[in-house]
């Protein structure tokens, strides 16, 4: 049905509530340019509070704060994701931001030198619109997905919560990246559980060891932070890697899964009579399959000539051939620290700073 409603207007208008929505309001709101959030979720926190139960964040406590409001928990901690969720909410309500929450964008597209935003029952028009989302947003699927069994559970890792969801019966976790083996220690408890998928590579100290607390700064302030950017050769290569094959294993290491009793298997290569089959012909039988297998970016939405494979061009989050365009909170936008809550920050005063030159 068409929207009648006049469009709002407004100088800026933020496109997500989470961590690289929040802190594009904070460095707007320091240089008193008006602005508005649209989140699609109900409350503040809910794509964190979506995810599963036992989920902690990979970086300690005194690295996961917004800008302006420290996380208030005791160093070298490792936040829950129900924790870090209400932080985000508390981070909103303490500075006011204006949030519309329980609004989904239908469409971004431009008419003149306006941004026009239709949600499902608003219009809005905007000087500048910063899509502040990661590009984690479509599960990525094999094509074979859909010749299993119906049978088998299926279940993909941004619908997953707890071992309760699945059948009785063994378990097979597809994608061995950080997701994949926490997910599969966790399952392994109460189900014969195997895991399909390359070799990551893993850091080399445990992260809650003393060895993890000194090495932290190094790790995340200067390695991710300062070195591996767009910058430096060095982080061009990395960069690269990162989004072709993801990063390395942070919080566990390869034996913990040998030694819980999970069971390491060649990639998953296609499906013989509704089975999942190895890249060695032997053929599974399994009552779950848990996909863990990464995402692509959906952004069909935006109907604006400015991706290229399905990723946006842009320098630093900055679109040059659509001016007042922008982009906050993508994967390596700038550094490997990037998508990460200690990265964020960074990058969106960058783009703060764009926008009150306009």
């Amino acid at each position: 049905m068409e929207n009648n409603i006049a469009a709002e207007y407004y100088k800026v208008i933020i496109i997500g509530a989470g961590q690289a929505g929040l802190s594009m309001g904070y460095h707007l709101s320091q240089k008193g340019i008006s602005f508005l959030i649209l989140e699609a979720n109900k409350k503040v926190g809910d794509s964190w509070r979506k995810r599963w139960d036992s989920l902690h964040l990979f970086t300690p406590a005194q690295y996961d704060g917004l800008p302006g409001m420290p996380f208030p928990a005791k160093k070298h901690s490792y936040p829950s994701k129900d924790e870090f969720a209400d932080y985000l909410e508390e981070y909103a309500i303490n500075f006011k931001f204006p949030i519309r929450t329980n609004t989904y964008v239908n469409s971004l597209s431009r008419e003149g030198k306006q941004f026009i935003i239709d949600t499902s029952d608003q219009k809005f028009k905007a000087d500048n619109v910063v899509v502040a989302m990661n590009d984690c947003q479509f599960q990525r699927l094999p094509t074979f997905a859909k010749d299993l069994d119906p049978e088998i559970l299926q279940i993909c890792s941004s619908k997953y919560k707890n071992p309760s969801q699945l059948k009785e019966g063994n378990v097979l976790v597809i994608g061995a990246g950080n997701s994949g083996c926490e997910i599969a220690l966790e399952v392994s408890k109460t189900h014969k559980t195997w895991l399909a998928g390359r070799d990551t590579g893993h850091i080399p100290f445990h992260i809650k060891s003393k060895v993890g607390q000194l090495m932290a700064p190094v790790v995340l302030r200067l390695l991710f932070h300062r070195i591996f950017t767009i910058n430096t050769f060095i982080g061009r290569k990395v960069r690269l890697k990162a989004l072709n094959q993801g990063g390395p294993l942070i919080r566990i290491k390869p034996k913990e899964v040998i030694e819980a009793g999970i069971i390491r298997i060649p990639k998953v290569t296609g499906v013989i009579e509704g089975l999942p089959v190895l890249q060695n012909k032997e053929v599974l039988e399994v009552k779950n399959i848990i996909w863990c297998t990464g995402y692509y970016p959906r952004f069909s939405w935006i109907d604006l000539p400015v991706f290229k494979n399905g990723q946006p061009i842009q320098n630093r989050g900055i679109v040059d051939n659509e001016p007042g365009l922008y982009f906050l909170g993508l994967h390596f936008l700038y550094a490997m620290s990037s998508g990460m809550i200690q990265g964020v920050d960074r990058d969106a005063q960058f783009i703060a700073k764009a926008i009150a030159k306009t």
